[in-house]
């Protein structure tokens, strides 16, 4: 198939987990025989910190001006098998017009931040990347949320077909590697600051480094406030790029996921992060969500904490204990979240 997509970013994972998955999914519609081709807008703020200019498996057009592009956006979705809109685009309503102007191409939307979305929606708050009309011109909707929000995507928004696509993980990205040359930390998390994810942070990862101070706590991330609650036993990694993460997470005895306020809300909602970790091998202590058992099985693949003191005991776990988990983690992950497992489904939702 050729696929057009008008997203987020691809070329940059500063502050964003766009790029990771699309970076992983391109790569797989590829090796399967797809053409992919993927519209960005050239925003300072990711050009900046841009970390990979050519991305494997497909053709970025990356454009200043909407205007500009016009011309080659219109010729690509009238060639295309697969025309599709994804959430936080900046030119979604633009890009939106195009797509659903074709009647050649199949017409997707694809909601990567669907809690969001649904949130700002029950708040009475408008989605600038949502169309006047909602989703219901598309041929099919896909979000990166399960369970009870591909309900309200129709109920709310008009969808007619909707199917999960969730977040992967690409395995020759993503791997055990020799992190020995780093300092061992005996919790880390990696995640751009949240303020809906902040009183989790707290709960799960800051109160612990405080009641555990000869214990060294890892945070890697951008964007943290400088009143953040830092403790002396807590280091901070700046921005760390895609090909980092897996040293960071192998030089973890555990890390943390903290999922964001609105996606934990509606469930069914793993992260990105969370199949990377797994398949590095790596013990992941979680917040819990509704559906996070059809991802990983708590207590064998995974370890859940509602309380400080839940963290606390996960942490304090034997080595050997937290080895078989992180091992069979990996095993989960490398069997059903790999990017070529979403490729996969994904042939499976356009062809339905």
């Amino acid at each position: 198939m050729k696929i057009v997509v008008f997203g987020l970013t691809i070329s940059s994972a500063w502050g964003n987990g766009h790029a990771t998955l699309w970076r992983g999914l391109c790569r797989a519609l590829a090796a399967r025989g797809h053409q992919v081709t993927f519209f960005e807008r050239d925003v300072p703020y990711y050009a900046a910190h841009r970390d990979a200019v050519n991305p494997l498996g497909c053709d970025l057009r990356l454009y200043a001006e909407w205007d500009a592009i016009v011309p080659d956006a219109t010729r690509a979705v009238g060639d295309a098998d697969v025309a599709m809109v994804t959430s936080y685009c900046p030119d979604a309503h633009d890009a939106s017009n195009i797509v659903l102007d074709c009647t050649s191409a199949l017409r997707v939307f694809y909601d990567l931040d669907t809690g969001v979305t649904l949130a700002r929606l029950k708040a009475g708050e408008s989605v600038p990347y949502v169309p006047p009309r909602g989703l219901r011109d598309f041929d099919l909707v896909l979000s990166y949320t399960g369970g009870r929000a591909l309900d309200e995507l129709k109920h709310r928004l008009g969808a007619r077909r909707v199917a999960p696509l969730y977040g992967s993980v690409d395995p020759d990205e993503h791997r055990q590697v020799d992190a020995s040359e780093i300092p061992r930390a005996d919790l880390s998390y990696l995640g751009t600051y949240a303020s809906d994810r902040q009183q989790r942070l707290e709960e799960l990862f800051v109160e612990p480094a405080r009641r555990r101070p000869g214990r060294r706590f890892v945070i890697g991330g951008s964007q943290y406030p400088s009143d953040f609650p830092w403790t002396a036993n807590i280091y901070y990694v700046w921005h760390t790029p895609p090909p980092a993460h897996p040293a960071f997470y192998c030089s973890s005895a555990v890390t943390l996921n903290v999922t964001r306020g609105a996606m934990a809300e509606m469930g069914y909602c793993p992260s990105g992060r969370l199949f990377e970790a797994a398949a590095c091998g790596t013990p992941i202590l979680s917040d819990t969500w509704e559906g996070i058992e059809n991802f990983f099985e708590p207590d064998r693949e995974i370890l859940i904490a509602r309380t400080t003191d839940e963290a606390l005991d996960a942490i304090d776990r034997s080595p050997e204990a937290l080895a078989r988990i992180g091992a069979a983690a990996r095993e989960r992950a490398l069997a059903e979240h790999t990017a070529d497992c979403r490729a996969r489904e994904f042939e499976d939702a356009v062809f339905a």
